[in-house]
């Protein structure tokens, strides 16, 4: 037994197998979590146990990135994971003592009218299935929260129901899109758009040299598909069959050019390429899938073969060579790069001052006026009617506008800092919409969904209320300590 356990460890199947046997136990190394006693459960509401292996399996099913699972024992997200946790559970627990029931008809109806497992304009059995195990998940645990999704719809529906929504909160959404403004603004564009001397740029590059260095890799690798492994266009057991030899010719490390031809596999040189994919000359290298540049940058050995999955495709890669370049500050593109970081530097220099005049008082109206002449920029008048479309402005500054009062000055800028405004805002008009309005329903069904919204939030106060919760900090800090 113990020699044929040997023999398939390093096999592609095996590691499914003890994977499928082990992973409630031993997931992310986990394993002693679930040893004896008070052990067992991370948490109590009232007289019910979170389990330690449920909340395990939670946490997998977020499918954590591998930069949360590297920094979650230096931050409190296993403390906020579990919060979410126990407030699903609390609302389980909720909607059970209220005998809320999702029937299995129902259930079938939600995922069989899902599009995500459509194919040809109709459910796909297929679909469905790659869709857990691309997911990692269990038909039962997606069919259960998908329940609990339904029964927290109809509960929203349920407290919201029967509520008469007074006019002024329907007014109130009308207004957000059919108020006007009347403004008077500067654009900021050519204030900022100054050239930037060749001295500023050389000096920004020689204080950040090694900011403008990359790291260039060289990899051959292979796809490995159903095509050119069997000469079949599906992904049958004769075809994992050859993907488990594959990976243990991997394993005992034979050579890259050896398997290529024993399989005769089209292999494939990127040459030297950057993490984005790109060569030394700015030329995109033939590998779609960012995820694939991203896994094989991950290879250090240049020793060893890799057997990689991502995303359901199979490759064999070899690092070939690995250096580390420094951008010539005549490349274009990086001057571009340099040229927007002092652009944005300036504008948060320049910014800082309009704000900190504006907040003084020295930046009124007439003040808009006198920065206008001093930079040689125009004060433009408009009236702004619909929050979406708009030429002069996009909808983020747009939104921004219609918050100011009126008789203001406002530093209104985009996320980026790419668009910039001094704006005054004159007038704000609110029209009055009546009941007769064709568009009345619509912000009335908007004003319900909001104070359903706000119903609920008070409700899940009052949950927290009505029931105990206590964490086991001992076996939390175990978790966490895992990873």
């Amino acid at each position: 037994m113990l020699n044929s356990i040997k023999k398939y460890s390093k096999t592609f199947f095996f590691k499914v197998l003890i994977g499928i046997i082990i992973m409630p136990f031993l997931f992310w190394g986990m394993g002693d979590v679930f040893s004896g006693g008070s052990q067992n459960v991370v948490a109590k509401i009232d007289s019910d146990k979170v389990s330690t292996r449920d909340f395990v399996n939670y946490l997998r099913s977020l499918n954590l990135s591998d930069q949360e699972r590297k920094n979650i024992s230096k931050t409190n997200l296993i403390e906020r994971i579990l919060s979410d946790y126990i407030g699903k559970k609390v609302l389980a627990l909720e909607l059970e003592d209220m005998n809320v029931v999702i029937s299995d008809e129902t259930l079938k109806n939600i995922i069989i009218n899902d599009k995500t497992f459509f194919k040809d304009n109709k459910f796909s059995r297929t679909e469905y299935e790659k869709f857990l195990i691309t997911s990692k998940l269990t038909a039962p645990f997606f069919e259960t929260n998908i329940a609990a999704q339904e029964k927290k719809r109809q509960l929203l529906s349920f407290l919201s129901d029967g509520v008469k929504i007074p006019s002024f909160l329907v007014q109130y959404e009308y207004n957000k899109e059919n108020q006007t403004k009347e403004i008077e603004f500067i654009n900021l564009k050519k204030f900022y758009n100054k050239p930037i001397a060749e001295k500023k740029i050389k000096e920004v590059f020689d204080q950040n040299k090694e900011s403008y260095s990359e790291v260039l890799k060289n990899f051959k690798y292979a796809e490995l598909t159903p095509i050119n492994i069997i000469g079949e266009n599906s992904f049958n057991e004769n075809f994992f069959i050859k993907i488990n030899e594959i990976e243990n010719k991997t394993l005992d490390n034979i050579n890259f050019d050896k398997i290529v031809s024993d399989y005769n596999l089209d292999p494939k040189d990127t040459g030297l390429i950057n993490n984005k994919g790109f060569s030394s000359l700015g030329k995109k290298v033939n590998i779609i899938d960012e995820k694939v540049i991203i896994s094989f940058f991950n290879i250090k050995n240049q020793e060893s073969i890799e057997f990689l999955n991502i995303n359901d495709k199979f490759y064999i890669v070899k690092l070939v060579k690995s250096s580390k370049v420094i951008n010539d500050i005549n490349d274009k593109k990086l001057r571009e790069k340099i040229k927007d970081q002092i652009n944005i530097e300036n504008k948060i220099i320049e910014n800082s001052k309009i704000a900190k005049a504006i907040a003084e008082g020295k930046l009124n109206k007439a003040g808009m006026k006198a920065f206008a002449e001093k930079n040689e920029l125009i004060v433009e008048v408009t009236i702004l009617k619909e929050i979406k479309e708009n030429k002069a402005f996009s909808p983020g500054v747009i939104k921004r506008i219609f918050e100011t009062n009126d008789k203001s000055v406002n530093l209104i800028t985009d996320n980026m800092l790419k668009n910039n405004f001094i704006v005054y805002t004159n007038k704000t008009k609110l029209p009055k919409i009546k009941k007769q309005n064709k568009d009345y329903k619509k912000f009335e069904l908007e004003a319900k969904l909001r104070l359903a919204n706000n119903i609920y939030n008070i409700y899940d106060l009052s949950l927290n209320k009505k029931y105990k919760v206590e964490i086991n900090n001992k076996t939390l800090d175990r978790i966490k300590n895992s990873f």
